[in-house]
Order: structure tokens, then sequence, then C-alpha cells
């Protein structure tokens, strides 16, 4: 199974172009099953008898197991292969969802979706940073020599593809079944992205080695994180600037499910909130397909990041103050298409700066900070929804992304004017970087 995609002969080499069909066909897979339950899983959650306190506090306990395990689980990215990180993800993921169905279907308490949703954070933390890690070493041992951002764009609209059907499909499902079906569709989706990865993903461009016993490797690992990615300062401050931008981004989408039926007027209307997440989705598909336009209204990565922050926080208040249904999803479209646009930048820009040898470590470091920052993040606004609504709880969210800025503003300062400059080429970054 592959996606189809269009190839610039001239800068997009045979072995190139395959190595990116692979990337798009695994993220259309995988973004599809997560999609399934994307615009039903808070409600699945209430469904099962949770306040919104504890939804969110479950959210919370998914993204400890994240954080907690980014940096062995990047061991066996940069140590083992990126291959077979991404192989006990999918593997991990697919078995955590019948388990989690499971316990929705006897109707298991807060303890127990709390302790499985640690155990998916830990399974999701095998595709952070290996995915990405593998897709860059092999288009430079392939002779890619586009712009970045390019694939980072064109994954953007994969992306939004993927959701716009499964946020759909899931939807449809709930409504017309019962809300545990797109659970088990889900399951058996990630078998299937499993057997592609199998058949079609082989690590190029970074050879496997080993470092002595797993717990020594860990070390060494957790020690390269700091010298190639804290102490690079731009990485540093970019990636602290992540952990406010990540902070509220799982709320927002979840909370997004009840908020929007409340305005609606229908608890238990799942289509429609599905229908709203595939609305996002389409979002997604114009910020990735207009990412070359903006770009090019701007000079340096960093001050693009920037406009775009304080456009998201924007919305999101918008989106507080909506006080109706349409007016709520027009504000979520706006904020789903400036990240679109924004995220692809962003991961070009911490690219830039890394050496391919260390890059799986890096990267995962980053999401580590990025998931930190939801921990205290998604309860307390939880609780926040719990006491005085949803829109409230989102205008509390759009303060939070707004304290990325002072981040993003070292990481402009600090960083070298050639890794930061729209129109760079990642082999040359990365190596200048390294």
């Amino acid at each position: 199974m592959a996606i189809p995609v269009a190839d610039n002969p001239s800068s997009l080499p045979p072995e190139a172009a395959a190595v990116r069909r692979t990337f798009l066909t695994l993220t259309f897979l995988a973004t599809l099953a997560a999609s399934l339950i994307r615009g039903i899983d808070a409600l699945f959650l209430l469904d099962a008898g949770l306040s919104a306190s504890e939804v969110f506090t479950v959210y919370a306990f998914m993204t400890v197991g994240t954080v907690v395990f980014e940096i062995p689980t990047g061991a066996v990215a940069d140590i083992k292969g990126r291959r077979l990180s991404y192989l006990i993800g999918a593997f991990a993921l697919a078995a955590g969802t019948l388990f989690y169905w499971y316990l929705w279907h006897v109707g298991a308490g807060f303890a127990w979706f709390a302790g499985a949703t640690l155990l998916f954070g830990v399974a999701f933390t095998f595709f952070s940073g290996a995915t990405e890690a593998w897709l860059v070493d092999a288009l430079d041992a392939t002779g890619y020599t586009g712009d970045l951002e390019d694939v980072f764009a064109r994954n953007q609209m994969v992306l939004g593809a993927a959701m716009l059907v499964g946020t759909l499909l899931g939807g449809l499902l709930a409504q017309t079944t019962d809300i545990g079906v797109p659970y088990l569709v889900r399951a058996a989706l990630l078998l299937v992205t499993f057997t592609v990865a199998f058949r079609a993903m082989h690590d190029r461009g970074f050879e496997p080695h080993e470092a002595g016993s797993f717990v020594k490797a860990i070390g060494q690992t957790t020690t390269d994180s700091i010298e190639f990615g804290w102490k690079v300062t731009p990485v540093r401050w970019m990636t602290l600037g992540g952990a406010f931008m990540f902070a509220t981004m799982g709320y927002i989408f979840y909370a997004m499910q009840p908020y929007l039926l409340e305005l609606y007027g229908d608890s238990e209307a799942y289509l429609v909130a599905s229908v709203a997440a595939t609305i996002v989705a389409g979002a997604q598909i114009v910020g990735g397909a207009t990412s070359g336009v903006v770009r090019r209204r701007f000079t340096s990565r960093t001050s693009l990041i920037m406009t775009l922050t304080v456009a998201g926080a924007v919305l999101v208040a918008v989106i507080g103050l909506a006080g109706n249904f349409w007016a709520a999803i027009v504000a979520l479209v706006l904020w789903s298409v400036v990240f679109a646009v924004l995220f692809p930048v962003r991961q070009a820009f911490l690219n830039a700066q890394i050496d391919s040898r260390h890059r799986a470590t890096v990267l995962s470091v980053d999401s580590l900070v990025g998931s930190a920052g939801s921990i205290p993040a998604s309860p307390a606004l939880g609780r926040v929804a719990d006491v005085a609504g949803y829109g409230p709880s989102f205008l509390v969210a759009a303060v939070v992304q707004i304290g990325a800025l002072p981040f993003l503003a070292r990481a402009r300062v600090t960083c070298p004017g050639h890794t930061d400059r729209i129109d760079l080429e990642p082999g040359p970054a990365a190596a200048a970087a390294g």
C-alpha cells in the first residue's frame, strides 16, 4: 500500500522518492488509525463514567508515560535502529488499543484507564523522534537536495487527509454501531501499519551501533541528549518554547469534543463531533498546501514561528469566547491552519541544528519537554472546565501558549543565521550544525 505522490525529478532522485513514499504511507496509515478515535475519545471516557477533570487527568498519565520513556526509547532508535523502534511502537499500540476497549466494555474505573493510557504513552515514544530521524537520514543518504520544509509540509497534507477520513469514519461507526467499535478497527489498522513498516522501512544513512548493556546505552543517550541537544542553545530555547506550545494542544483538541456538543445542544451527537474534527483535518491539508506561500513572506524560520504562535493563541481565545457552534468551528479551523503551517517550519529548524548520529535522541528530548508541559496543564484545564466551563478553560489555554514567546525569542537570538534562513536546504544545515 502506498500513497501516490507527484515527485519533482530535478530534486528528488528515485531512491529519495521511495523513501518519501514510505514515510508518507506510514504517516497515512498510523494517522488514519489514530483518527478513528480522535474525534470521540473524550466522549468515550465520559461515556465510561469519568468527569471532565478525570478525563484530562487520564490524558496526563499518558503524557507521564511519554516523558519517562522518551530517553530509553530514544536509545532504542539511536542504538538498535529506527525501524525496530517503529515496529515496537506499532505493535504495542495495537495491543494497548484492544485493552483500552476491554476496559470500556467491562466498565472499569478511573485508575484502570489511567494505567492503560500511561502504557499508551510508552508505546508512542517508540514513534517520536525515530520516524522523523529515519526520514531525514534516509533522504540525506539518497541524495535529496530539496527543502526539508517541503517534505514536512507534504506530510502535513497527508496527516490532514488521513485525519479527515479517519475522524469521519470513526464518528460514523460510533453513531451507527456503538462508541467502542472504532477502537477495534483502530487496532486492526495498526497491525496493517506494522506489516507495511516491516516490509518497506529500512534504516538508510544510519548504522545501528552497540553500546554495551542497555542501561549503559541509556546513560550514553542521556549524555548525548544534553551534549548535542540541551547545550545547543537554539535547540534548548526552541524546545523550552515547545513546552508551552504543546502543553495545551491535546487539551484543546479533546476538549473541543464535549464543548462543541454543548454548543450544538446534543451530548450524544458523536457524528457531529467527528465532522468537526474532520473539518480540522481539512484545515491541516490547506495549511500544508499553503506552507510554501506563507514561508516566502518571511526571511527566517523563527520570525514565522513567533508570528504564528501569537496568531494561534488569539484564535484559541476566540474559541473560548465564541458562544455558538459555528463561530467556534470557524476559529478552530483557522487555528488548525496556523499550526499546520507552523509545525513543518519548526521541525526543519530543529533538524538544521542536529547531526545525524544523535538526531533521534535530540528529537525525542524535544518531544519529551513538549509532553512534560501538558502533565500539569491538562488536569488543571480540565478542572477549570469542571468549575467554570469549557469556554473559560480555552482562555487559560491561550495564555499558556503565549508563554512560549520569550523562549522563541531567545532561540532567534542564539541561532546561527545560516540555519534560520527559510530557504535553507537540509543537508548543509545539518552538517554545519554538527
